[in-house]
């Protein structure tokens, strides 16, 4: 059995990502904020149990790198917590012509806004079917519903993210 259980919120050093961190803070529940920016995340950490009592820990990391949301998961097991809600938030786009913009670039897309949400998803799901208590949110965008120019890898991926995140609901 698990020591605690958290709620794991990537992208959560602002925008969409810290509003879901705070939400859910006011409401009593321990968190995991994960994200590239390791001062904003500690701030927002202390800030979070100092208002409301709860337990919140920072977690910097780069979900994009290969192997992240593995790391993330051992992690997890050898400090003995327990994922119930996963909060799959983190994602970036890039505008331009597709054939103009670095394709390193667009390969961290894909990495982020795909690889590391199926990673995460498929590592945390089995504990929390395991427990049979959890939940996760996939974020998406509007673009995942059409084809849009100058943000075409970006508006396909959050198509897959849309996809993936109904296929697995049906499951």
């Amino acid at each position: 059995m698990p020591d605690e259980i958290f709620s794991l919120i990537t992208g959560a050093s602002g925008g969409i990502g810290e509003s879901f961190a705070r939400a859910l803070a006011a409401r009593g529940r321990n968190l995991l904020l994960v994200a590239r920016t390791e001062e904003k995340l500690r701030q927002l950490a202390a800030e979070l149990s100092a208002r409301h009592g709860v337990r919140a820990e920072a977690v910097p990391l780069d979900l994009a790198a290969r192997g992240a949301a593995s790391q993330l998961a051992e992690t997890l097991r050898a400090r003995n917590l327990a994922i119930d809600l996963l909060i799959n938030n983190a994602g970036f786009g890039a505008r331009g012509e597709f054939w103009k913009l670095p394709l390193d670039r667009q390969g961290s897309m894909l990495g982020l806004n795909i690889h590391a949400l199926v990673e995460l998803t498929y590592l945390l799901l089995p504990g929390m079917i395991e427990r049979r208590r959890g939940g996760i949110i996939n974020v998406s965008s509007t673009a995942s519903f059409q084809a849009l120019p100058y943000t075409t890898t970006y508006a396909a991926t959050k198509a897959f993210v849309t996809s993936f995140s109904m296929g697995l609901a049906e499951e």
